[in-house]
């Protein structure tokens, strides 16, 4: 069974027609979605993540959702955290009911258990945690491992009637003899062996039944732990295969009970692909991705005295703009029915940001067209402090994985235009949520003997592992009933579930696709700016300044950096070391020198 996803091609046409496009992919049923869905279920971390920000925080309003769907994230985060519980309880049952019949024998394992969590936990999350915390853990990781094996040796020889010494040796046999070569004057001192295995004697306690009710025990545990991970491979075979995903209604994760979870739902999918950003002042950008070199960009309005000047508004600019940009998604004529690209599903449009500070409930934003019609009309001629229009243009390509959105906002006021652009990038799912399928694939796929081995294997620190899970659980009911989170004023996104699953970079060819769309897209917003201020009967020489002439209509965006991006069908650009009228990138953007 072949677990790879291919998107599907266009198909051919007659000559001169342009290539049939599939429909294009309803965000809850994107594949970015799907793996999302799918790293619940792989990543407890990630998964108490999405619950605290869209389920536990319910006054919080969702960060924009581009190119997936936030609500049906949730849906599987709860699901998959139900199940969790669930077989955490049957794990810890059995060895609290197995130390119970076992007279104590099964709690021994408890010791070990409890050193492989505190060694997992020393450790953290990091993919290469610091000295300090590698050393311990890997001290506590072994000892609990070794002090494991050596009781479940004792265990396997007592089960096996090898721990009564008169069985080997005979009840009066004595090596040496009661004065022996050595004689009783060093029968009080131990010996390496006694310091090396501790538990020597503890075979002579252990009676034939315990210790075969204790390996019984543990056939059980690996049983519920093999069993968790078949119900996962399960769920990637059904409701999360590539071919069943899209059909939403049949999803069980969406028809769970509870009411909060169906009104959080409602109002998730209301808020997250409304043009009104409702955002935190520390976060406004919260959900589309890492800041990829923001500029902003003033000249002074000269009129050309050649011209007769036309009022110059920012809605005025915008407009010379979004035709330039909507140009960009038709293929090039020589290729035929062969074109294929992600800029043909380029979506424009325009958002507004509002902050969610004054707001008393979570349903008072104003959601509603009217609302947000008059909020445009009003924002989009503002200088703007708090709120904010912009022209959003969004590219989704790698199947949604890979977004790069570009804000782009004009301002023009005391004869002054301020261009700002604002391009953000949602870099691809995490390499584990993608490899979900091949895992649950070679685990349903695998062998009685494999299976077995993969559950064996992690008994030792399931005892701790599912007293955790119970107790992060029981946590969560507190804060929930404790918190006061219901009536709590709104709050903008903290954290945003796609950015949560993302990687730090892309491949070489995503990097290469950013740039393509950020240069297609920032072309044609300067050619934009241009055409508006010589329409307008304005002098573009200071803009060209600022924008600084490369060769044959090339240009040079002025940036702190020096990147450049050229403007022109035959342009070409280089860097320059000029900075004047151009603001540092935010923090922690990025910066390859390619505009």
């Amino acid at each position: 069974m072949s677990t790879a996803y291919v998107p599907q091609q266009p198909h051919q046409t007659s000559a001169g027609t342009p290539p049939a496009e599939p429909p294009p992919v309803a965000p809850h049923a994107s594949e970015a979605t799907r793996l999302l869905c799918a790293g619940t279920y792989l990543d407890s971390a990630y998964r108490d993540k999405v619950i605290e920000e869209l389920h536990l925080n319910e006054q919080r309003i969702v960060a924009p959702s581009l190119g997936f769907d936030a609500a049906r994230v949730l849906a599987h985060a709860l699901r998959a955290r139900r199940q969790e519980l669930t077989w955490a309880g049957a794990i810890l049952g059995l060895w609290v009911v197995g130390t119970v019949l076992t007279g104590g024998v099964l709690g021994l394992f408890l010791g070990p258990s409890l050193y492989l969590a505190v060694a997992k936990w020393v450790r953290g999350r990091g993919e290469q945690p610091p000295l300090y915390r590698r050393v311990p853990a890997f001290l506590f990781r072994w000892w609990g491992r070794i002090m494991f094996a050596i009781l479940l040796i004792v265990v396997v020889i007592a089960a096996f009637g090898g721990s009564d010494d008169s069985d080997v040796y005979g009840s009066s046999y004595d090596p040496y003899g009661s004065s022996g070569l050595y004689g009783d004057s060093f029968s009080d001192s131990p010996s390496l062996t006694d310091v090396l295995f501790p538990f020597d004697d503890l075979g002579s306690l252990i009676e034939p039944w315990q210790a075969w009710a204790t390996l019984v025990l543990f056939g059980l545990i690996a049983l519920c732990i093999a069993g968790q991970r078949g119900q996962f491979a399960r769920v990637m075979a059904a409701e999360l295969s590539p071919q069943r995903f899209p059909d939403a209604a049949g999803d069980p994760a969406e028809r769970a009970d509870g009411q909060r979870f169906q009104r959080l739902k409602d109002r998730i999918r209301l808020e997250q692909h409304a043009p009104m950003i409702m955002y935190h002042e520390g976060r406004p950008f919260c959900g589309a991705g890492a800041a990829y070199e923001t500029w902003v960009l003033a000249v002074e309005l000269r009129p050309d005295e050649m011209k007769k000047q036309q009022p110059l508004g920012n809605r005025t600019v915008l407009e010379k703009i979004r035709p330039l940009l909507e140009q960009l998604r038709l293929p090039a004529e020589y290729a035929g029915n062969l074109g294929r690209d992600r800029l043909r599903r380029l979506e424009i449009d325009e958002c507004v940001f509002l902050p969610v500070e004054g707001l008393r409930r979570r349903e008072e934003a104003p959601y509603t067209p009217h609302a947000f019609e008059e909020h445009r009309a009003r924002a989009v001629e503002e200088g703007a402090e708090k709120r904010r229009h912009f022209l959003r243009i969004r590219v989704g390509g790698w199947e949604e994985e890979l977004v790069v959105t570009v804000f782009v906002r004009i301002h023009t006021q005391g004869r002054m235009l301020m261009l700002e652009v604002a391009p953000h990038v949602l870099t691809p799912v995490r390499e584990d949520f993608k490899n979900a399928d091949r895992t649950a694939h070679r685990f349903r796929h695998n062998n009685a003997l494999g299976k077995a081995a993969w559950a064996v294997v992690r008994v030792p620190g399931s005892a701790a592992g599912s007293l955790v899970t119970l107790g992060k659980g029981v946590a969560y009911v507190w804060r929930l009933l404790t918190g006061g989170y219901a009536g709590a004023l709104p709050d903008g996104p903290a954290v945003s579930v796609r950015e949560l699953g993302s990687v730090t970079a892309g491949s070489l060819f995503q990097e290469m696709d950013v740039l393509r769309y950020l240069k297609s897209v920032q072309d044609r917003v300067a050619n934009g700016v241009r055409a508006a201020l010589a329409d307008s009967g304005y002098r573009t020489g200071e803009f060209v300044q600022k924008i600084v002439n490369i060769s044959q209509g090339g240009v040079n965006i002025d940036r702190v950096e020096g990147s450049t991006f050229a403007v022109g069908s035959h342009a070409s650009a280089s860097s320059t070391s000029t900075t004047t009228g151009a603001t540092a990138p935010q923090k922690g953007t990025r910066s390859d020198g390619n505009g």
